[in-house]
């Protein structure tokens, strides 16, 4: 469950090694290092100090790049090794590294959902909007950090089992795997793709296709349109963000979970799963650079603020520059 340790044999297929991973972790993680430290530090800057009024879903963002900074700043470790192929580090670090990898994604899943859902039924029900309260967005998020926090501890857990007799520098894609019954292995499976994907892509489709409707109301004026389309592009965006990061994770999610615990015995679908597997765990990990996108293009203020005072530091050094040359000529 999670990232990919596999062995060279499962059941009766002989070739289940994946030899490219580590050079397209490491590759992915690099690149993505640097504009998810930058992008999320900014957007979390801007959003938490120059947006006074935090209405419009700014709470949730604040959180999800508090969620994308947390992955983002273990990656250096990762690239360390899956370049280096071991781990000088305390195994706990490790494990940290790997429980933020999922506490980013599903606390990336509820805050986008969050978002739709809000964005949505503020525009259908606008009376409603006026009265929400700052409050009840930070304990919808205080109860998701818990939440999802909690849930996905079973992550390191499941795959910290059975070190004992395994290379103390394995770390990430070779920790161990804990194998279950059946039974509580597809328990666990449904509970994991309802809760995490199939009610989120339920709840973002919904919200999509009822601003949509919206939008074809013969009786709005031209500011209603205006709100309307850009509660849109944000509910847009918000489902883009989901089906690229995370619907391939959580499609080869149930057939990589029922490999490990050798239910399918295929090994054309074993490799196939098995090679998948690294791709979908990449495209989860863009999300640290995909979100401030959603932030800039989705909320005016956002855009605003970042001109403003982009434009001012960007003024203040050139003055800075302009008086020391004075001062030297």
């Amino acid at each position: 469950m999670g990232s990919n340790g596999t062995s060279n044999t499962i059941g009766n297929c002989s070739n289940t090694s994946v030899p490219f991973q580590y050079s397209l972790y490491a590759a992915t993680y690099i690149v993505v290092f640097i504009p998810g430290l930058l992008a999320n530090s900014v957007a979390l800057w801007v959003l938490y100090r120059f947006i006074s009024k935090k209405n419009k879903a700014i709470i949730f963002m604040i959180n999800m790049s508090v969620a994308d900074l947390a992955h983002v700043l273990s990656l250096p470790l990762r690239i360390y090794y899956y370049i280096n192929h071991q781990w000088p580090f305390p195994k706990s670090v490790c494990l940290l590294c790997f429980y933020l990898k999922y506490l980013n994604m599903y606390a990336s899943i509820c805050f986008l959902t969050c978002i739709s859902l809000q964005r949505c039924y503020f525009l259908l029900k606008p009376f409603k909007a006026r009265n929400w309260k700052r409050r009840y967005d930070v304990a919808i998020s205080a109860t998701i950090w818990v939440v999802v926090g909690t849930v996905c501890l079973l992550f390191p857990i499941l795959r910290n089992a059975g070190l004992a007799n395994r290379n103390q520098s394995a770390c990430f894609a070779d920790l161990g795997y804990k194998q279950m019954n059946v039974a509580p292995t597809v328990a666990m499976i449904m509970m994991a793709e309802l809760a995490g994907f199939v009610i989120p892509v339920v709840i973002i489709a919904w919200c999509t296709w009822k601003t949509v409707i919206s939008l074809q109301h013969p009786h709005v004026t031209y500011e209603g349109v205006a709100e309307k389309q850009k509660a849109l592009r944000m509910v847009f965006l918000c489902a883009g963000v989901f089906f690229i990061c995370f619907t391939p994770y959580h499609i080869n999610f149930l057939f990589y979970t029922l490999v490990k615990e050798k239910v399918i015995t295929s090994c054309p679908i074993i490799q196939s799963t098995l090679y998948f597997h690294p791709f979908s765990l990449c495209l989860a990990s863009l999300c640290c650079c995909l979100d401030p996108i959603l932030y800039y293009f989705t909320t005016s203020e956002f855009r605003d603020q970042l001109s403003r005072h982009g434009s001012s530091v960007i003024r203040s050094r050139l003055m800075s520059r302009e008086s020391g040359s004075s001062m030297m000529s």
